[in-house]
């Protein structure tokens, strides 16, 4: 009887040292991706915040300018990105807890439900920017709106190259609040062990 208690005692900490180190593997992904949303959100708020192009038109005198704060959405755009950009940096010493900590369990309910709430808010900015950036490039013959990238090319061009940054930050939230849903129930499941 003693033998098998040993036994069991044994395999039961074999199988918590295997879910803490994959934990901690998630948590080293989960440290990852957040350096990763900390690039694509920056970029995209740099790309789209330094988004200006000028045309002549007929003498050097006057000039049309197009720049991203003439366009409400392009300014949302820019502040959302940034604002993520900071949450993404300021969750990342959480992250390297909880990779020394893997059993954190407050912490990672507070992140994803924080990490929902930004998710959120980052498709509604790349969202305002996409139907800005489909008009500017396709126009709308039903309410008279010309397409303007044929005269802003340059604008056009790097207001849609910004849009990557930022969906890529979207693809990272989503992969973020599945792992620490991994993680979660990864604890949840040794908690019933």
């Amino acid at each position: 009887m003693m033998k098998s208690e040993r036994l069991e005692t044994g395999g039961s900490t074999s199988r918590v040292s295997a879910r803490a180190g994959s934990n901690r593997g998630i948590s080293l992904m989960d440290l990852i991706l957040r350096i990763v949303g900390v690039v694509g959100t920056l970029g995209s708020s740099i790309a789209m915040g330094t988004t200006e192009q000028t045309l002549p038109f007929f003498t050097r005198f006057v000039r049309f300018n197009a720049q991203y704060d003439d366009f409400p959405s392009f300014r949302l755009f820019v502040i959302v990105n940034a604002i993520v950009c900071a949450y993404f940096v300021l969750t990342i010493p959480l992250s390297i807890v909880h990779i020394m900590r893997s059993a954190a369990r407050g912490s990672r309910i507070l992140l994803v439900i924080l990490d929902t709430v930004m998710l959120g808010l980052l498709t509604a900015g790349a969202s305002a920017a996409t139907s800005i950036v489909y008009l500017a490039h396709n126009g709308n013959n039903s309410a008279n709106w010309l397409a303007v990238c044929q005269q802003y090319n340059d604008f056009c061009q790097r207001a849609s190259g910004s849009l990557i940054g930022s969906y890529g930050g979207i693809v990272v939230f989503i992969l973020v609040i599945l792992l620490a849903a991994i993680a979660l129930s990864r604890q949840r499941q040794h908690i019933l062990v």
